[in-house]
């Protein structure tokens, strides 16, 4: 008897694990006009040019000491028929912009292969691409950004006016990602938010990413 209740104590302490992971999600919108604007430049999906819009790059999980978990369960590949319903939606606002121009569905596999597999005690494959869907209806940068006099027209704003553009809209920091165009100016690339490891709220960030941004940053159009 003892043995069984032994048992019961490590499953539950299994699944408990299971569920707990990792600690948060980096959920990351990207600028297609900076993606666009470097010397690699970029292709549009089959699908036609994307939105002028910020557009989802991923919802990654990630550790506290910032690093993450990567590739959790190759048992459980991306498979599309899962997420039909979603589709639509995900080339408006999760496009690719990586050449060949193709349909989305590599970037979108390698998305959930390499971190959605690693929330999967949370987050099934339709939820989390879901998940992230709803996030981006929830956090609508570019209206935050022009709402503040903030205009992807090519001109330059200080890292600081973005940042606490941003904050003060949503409650929390971000973490700002810059690139380099072809003349090596630092642009606007990428905005970084973070939620609970249940996926549902906005949290500050317990770490952030390394690099940086110079202190006026372009905004190039698309």
């Amino acid at each position: 008897m003892e043995k069984k209740f032994n048992l019961l104590i490590l499953l539950c302490l299994s699944v408990v694990s299971n569920a707990q992971d990792f600690d948060f999600f980096y959920f990351v919108q990207q600028w297609p006009g900076s993606y666009c604007d470097t010397k690699q430049s970029c292709c549009y999906p089959t699908t036609g040019k994307p939105p002028s819009d910020f557009g989802i790059h991923g919802l990654w999980p990630n550790y506290k000491d910032g690093s993450y978990p990567s590739n959790c369960d190759p048992s459980n590949s991306y498979d599309q028929s899962k997420i039909s319903d979603l589709i639509s939606k995900m080339q408006e606002n999760w496009a690719t912009l990586a050449c060949p121009s193709n349909s989305g569905s590599t970037f979108w596999s390698h998305e959930w292969d390499k971190h959605g597999t690693c929330s999967e005690s949370v987050l099934d494959q339709h939820n989390y691409f879901g998940t992230a869907l709803n996030l981006k209806s929830k956090l609508d940068l570019l209206q935050i950004l022009q709402s503040a006099g903030i205009n992807p027209d090519g001109s330059s704003y200080s890292l600081s006016s973005i940042r606490s553009t941003i904050s003060n809209a949503i409650g929390y920091t971000p973490w700002i990602q810059c690139n380099v165009d072809e003349e090596g100016n630092s642009q606007l690339y990428q905005v970084y938010v973070c939620v609970d490891n249940s996926g549902s709220n906005l949290i500050e960030c317990p770490v952030f990413p390394h690099g940086k941004c110079g202190s006026s940053i372009e905004f190039p159009p698309f």
